[in-house]
């Protein structure tokens, strides 16, 4: 929408403000300002509510609205005076506006900074969010245009209303006068406010999930007149899964007389159909796309799956063709699967729904699988139905224009049937939210990832994602940090998946091993050991065991209280005759399921060679089995072991609280429910020992998580006592404004060192030494010994290459050394060396803190030195960091031995580093303008820490659309 000549041109359109939400019931609209041009949709929608509503917004009859009413309406300043409408068609079903006021309810302008505010929904669309969706976006523009509080009078039987406003989470005082309820609510957003508007969303964005996903009827349009083509072929499988919903055959090349396809009701078009269609299927060509989206929206589809190729794949065209797509079909407040899908699979028994290309629809199981890649999701496919895995639910998004992964965990998290959730993706639209969801769902239920196009460029065509400059090792250190199990190939992904869904997670790391064959034993136990697990040394029961006598074995280890998983091997058994037996595998299942069913809560994991049958037996759910709980509650004294690192010599991190088994305390979790498919006595089975291992390694990692997300770490109180936060936002904003660039500026040694002063963390100060005479009296000022060493860019932190001289003990070591450097690296105007008083001996360290414009601020540590760098050793956590991630940061490096006394050596202040890590992570979550910093190096002595070097960078902070308002993301 443009702006009118009416209009001032100092407050031009706020098209920012234009957004596409989720409403409750799962359908879309679209939340825009009203303008002059809006006056006949003003007016046509009024006259669609109800007296007794129009009662409620104006405490009196009001049947119609006036030409005055009109022109004030829809002529607003977008200042003092705004409304926003939620339109869906381009026809509204909602408003609301604010009127800045005074102390005295008068008319004001700023600085004013109180407003009322008033709304109107259609009784047709009440109950559906759009009350509590325009309040959160109202107010976002009210604070944005300085206005820091809303008041209302409510009339007290307009119960809705009042509603809308108690349960929006923000602060507010109620009173009574004259025969109303009079609200004021502060607009500052409190964590209830937050987390109301979290919860909305994923409730919102799990519907608009599950309509597409279990709809009473389905349109196939597109649908060949003759056999093969892409809607023919959908049709048919949706037919011989025999889905329990309405289905039938659109094409507008049908003949007249044509009634009938494939036993389906055929039409030329959806408005011949008498009946409400829920989901299209689109197979046309992409320029009759358009077409096929309008005769849907017009006749009430909820959503669409797009298989039509032929958008942002193909280049800058295409990109435009796909973004006017999305707006097309929001417009009419539906989702989009797609462009370029593979389609969508529901196998709950009451939906039955195949929807997409794959010939043969999976098993029911309890594994939901998102992907982005049409040819993964077949590959995927096809691997979980060779492993006798079975599916809840499939989606291949193609091109992902609208409908997510985010969205896919939105309805993870809640769906009763799924278990674990599988994802595969090439892109990630908003890596803050995912990291968010990833971690509320995983603390329910696994979350296992495979990330493509991992590396810089490489991101597949059609896929409009935020630029991130941060490597995909943090990537994956951030998902780990949320609890997502990444792994690298699709493979490990259904090995993780397959051990997830049909077993319970381990207690610990301690793993048992038996088997017939001391080979593949010995393959398993090395396995463990280089996945940091505890294996047992291995059980031989020799080639001639029979099926009892692996039932026994692991039926024993079951039992055993210092093993918490089981690996067992097998190879083809010798039978009486000498011969080997390969063909018995259903026997062997048959005896591991019994031993299984009989014991405590393990995972078990199956490792086979040349077994025919056996996997599939072992895949065979036993129908008589008692069900077994998927997690397990180890003793406390194992609790505290199995959080530990598995490095020598490390000490644990603080305690992990509750283990798997227990209510992870998710606001909001979903109860965990027995499912008949992958229930008592799933075993899963890998050709491969190093396989099973990884796959349960993933297990063992993700249940210790589990067991530390349900008690989450806490930010420790003493740092505020010690923390100058209205000082260090005083400096910051005086450095901003002395900025030349308004891109922001590095700070100098010295502003830096004030800055983070504010905050607890000392630096050591240097002092300039241009010339030899400089460098003496620095050293005297400071005190023997010192340290001398260059700042220039090229030669900072490069000890190797000569930069620095350290413990240099007296004025004629200086001089000697001052020399030295000069003539080998050149003049001190190029080398700006520096005086600096020695530090205590300790091991060197870096810790920086960063903000990435779509992953948020990180907070990063490692070792300071060239074998870091070059080994990519170095930890990230997300802030805000709570003591828990501090303690798990120092401790995550491979080189964290070296901290805690490696090879005799005394062991560091680790108490104090992370007192640091965390004094620096309060710092860029309190000012985000402030966007780097490094501290290099921090010296960490047996007692105590030196930050020797530190730089800063400040910038206005990059927009946080995480804590806007709700909105869809514009690929």
């Amino acid at each position: 929408m443009e702006p009118t000549p009416e209009q001032s041109p100092h407050h031009a359109y706020p098209d920012h403000w234009e957004a596409d939400v989720v409403l409750r019931d799962g359908g879309t609209a679209r939340i825009r300002p009203i303008t002059t041009d809006d006056a006949e949709r003003l007016v046509s929608f009024y006259e669609q509510v109800s007296d007794e509503s129009k009662y409620y917004r104006f405490f009196a009859p009001y049947p119609r609205l006036s030409d005055r009413d009109v022109h004030r309406f829809t002529h607003h300043d977008y200042v003092d005076r705004v409304g926003l409408a939620v339109t869906i068609g381009g026809e509204f079903i909602g408003t609301v506006r604010y009127d800045r006021i005074n102390d005295q309810g008068r008319p004001a302008s700023a600085p004013a900074d109180e407003a009322e505010v008033a709304f109107l929904v259609q009784d047709a669309h009440q109950g559906r969010g759009v009350a509590s969706a325009l309040l959160e976006h109202i107010a976002a523009v009210a604070r944005e245009r300085g206005i820091r509080r809303f008041a209302a009078e409510v009339l007290p039987a307009n119960n809705k209303m009042i509603k809308v406003f108690r349960d929006g989470g923000y602060t507010q005082r109620r009173s009574f006068e004259d025969g109303s309820v009079h609200l004021t609510l502060d607009l500052e957003p409190t964590e209830k406010s937050l987390a109301v508007q979290r919860g909305r969303e994923q409730r919102a964005e799990a519907r608009s999930v599950q309509r597409l996903l279990a709809p009473g009827s389905v349109a196939v349009i597109g649908t060949g007149r003759t056999p093969g083509g892409v809607g023919r072929t959908v049709l048919r499988n949706l037919l011989a899964s025999g889905y329990t919903g309405r289905t039938y055959a659109v094409n507008r090349a049908f003949d007249e007389g044509m009634t009938t396809l494939d036993g389906v009701p055929a039409h030329r078009s959806l408005g011949e159909i008498d009946e409400q269609v829920d989901l299209a299927v689109i197979a046309v060509p992409a320029h009759r796309v358009p077409e096929a989206v309008a005769d849907c929206g017009e006749h009430g589809v909820q959503g669409l799956v797009v298989l039509s190729a032929g958008y942002a794949e193909r280049g800058a065209e295409g990109r435009g063709l796909q973004r006017e797509l999305v707006r097309q079909a929001r417009s009419y407040g539906m989702r989009i699967i797609g462009p370029n899908a593979f389609g969508i699979i529901n196998t709950a028994e009451s939906v039955r729904l195949n929807a997409s290309l794959a010939p043969e629809s999976p098993a029911r199981g309890r594994i939901g699988l998102f992907t982005q890649s049409g040819a993964i999701g077949i590959a995927l496919l096809s691997g979980l139905h060779r492993r006798g895995a079975g599916l809840s639910s499939f989606i291949s998004a193609g091109n992902r224009a609208d409908v997510s992964g985010n969205d896919f965990l939105q309805y993870s998290f809640e769906d009763p049937d799924t278990d674990v959730a599988l994802l595969y993706l090439e892109s990630l639209g908003n890596p803050r939210k995912f990291t968010r969801l990833a971690r509320r769902t995983a603390a329910v239920k696994p979350v296992v990832v495979v990330k493509g196009a991992r590396h810089s460029g490489s991101t597949p065509p059609g896929h409009a994602v935020p630029v991130s400059r941060i490597p995909d090792a943090t990537v994956s250190a951030l998902m780990r940090q949320a609890g997502v199990i990444r792994v690298d190939t699709v493979t490990e992904m259904v090995d993780a998946g397959l051990l997830l869904a049909g077993q319970p997670l381990p207690a610990g790391p301690r793993v048992a091993i038996l088997g017939n064959s001391e080979s593949l034993g010995l393959l398993s136990y090395d396995a463990c050991l280089a996945e940091g697990l505890r294996p047992r040394p291995p059980i031989d029961l020799t080639t001639a065991a029979s099926p009892q006598d692996f039932r026994d074995a692991l039926a024993e280890a079951l039992a055993d209280g210092t093993c918490d998983a089981v690996i067992v091997t097998a190879i083809p058994w010798v039978g009486e005759n000498g011969e080997a037996e390969t063909g018995d595998g259903e026997v062997l299942a048959a005896a591991l399921h019994k031993a299984v069913a009989g014991g405590a809560a393990k995972p078990v994991a199956v490792v086979h060679v040349e077994i025919g049958g056996l996997a599939e037996a072992l895949a065979a759910a036993s129908s008589t089995a008692a069900p077994r709980p998927r997690t397990v509650t180890p003793a406390a004294d194992r609790t505290r072991a199995a959080a530990a690192s598995p490095q020598a010599g490390i000490t644990p991190a603080p305690s992990t609280g509750p283990a798997p088994g227990t209510d992870p305390a998710a606001p909001g979790a979903p109860e965990a429910s027995p499912a008949p498919e992958t229930g008592p006595g799933r075993i899963p089975a890998y050709p491969a020992a190093e396989r099973a291992v990884r796959a349960l390694a993933e297990a063992v990692k993700y249940a210790q998580w589990r067991r530390q997300a349900a008690v989450p770490g806490k930010i420790p109180e003493f740092l505020d006592d010690t923390i100058d936060e209205p000082g260090a936002a005083a400096l910051i904003e005086a450095q901003l404004a002395t900025a030349p660039d308004p891109r922001g500026r590095p700070l100098t040694h010295d502003e830096a060192r004030e800055l983070l002063g504010r905050y607890g963390i000392t630096v050591r100060p240097t002092l300039p030494a241009p010339d030899p005479e400089a460098a003496v009296a620095a050293a005297a000022r400071l005190g023997y010994p010192v340290a001398l060493k260059t700042t220039a860019p090229h030669l900072r932190h490069r000890a190797d290459l000569g930069g620095v001289r350290l413990d240099v003990a007296d004025e004629e070591a200086l001089r000697r050394a001052y020399g030295e450097l000069t003539d080998l690296l050149g003049k001190p105007a190029e080398l700006l060396p520096v005086v600096q008083a020695m530090a205590p001996r300790g091991v060197d360290t870096v810790v920086r803190a960063s903000i990435d414009a779509a992953a948020g601020a990180v907070l990063s540590f490692g070792l300071a030195g060239a074998p870091s760098e070059l080994l990519g050793d170095t930890a990230h956590r997300l802030v805000p960091a709570t003591d828990r991630d501090a303690a798990e940061l120092i401790r995550s490096i491979r080189a964290a031995p070296v901290l805690f006394g490696w090879r005799g050596s005394t062991p560091v202040d680790t108490a104090a580093l992370e007192e640091l890590l965390l004094r620096l992570s309060r710092l860029v979550d309190d000012h985000p303008e402030v966007v780097s910093v490094a501290l290099e190096p921090v010296v960490v002595a047996p007692h105590g820490l030196t930050v020797l070097g530190a730089s800063v960078r400040l910038a206005p902070p990059p927009a946080r659309s995480d804590l806007g308002p709700r909105r869809l993301p514009n690929y």
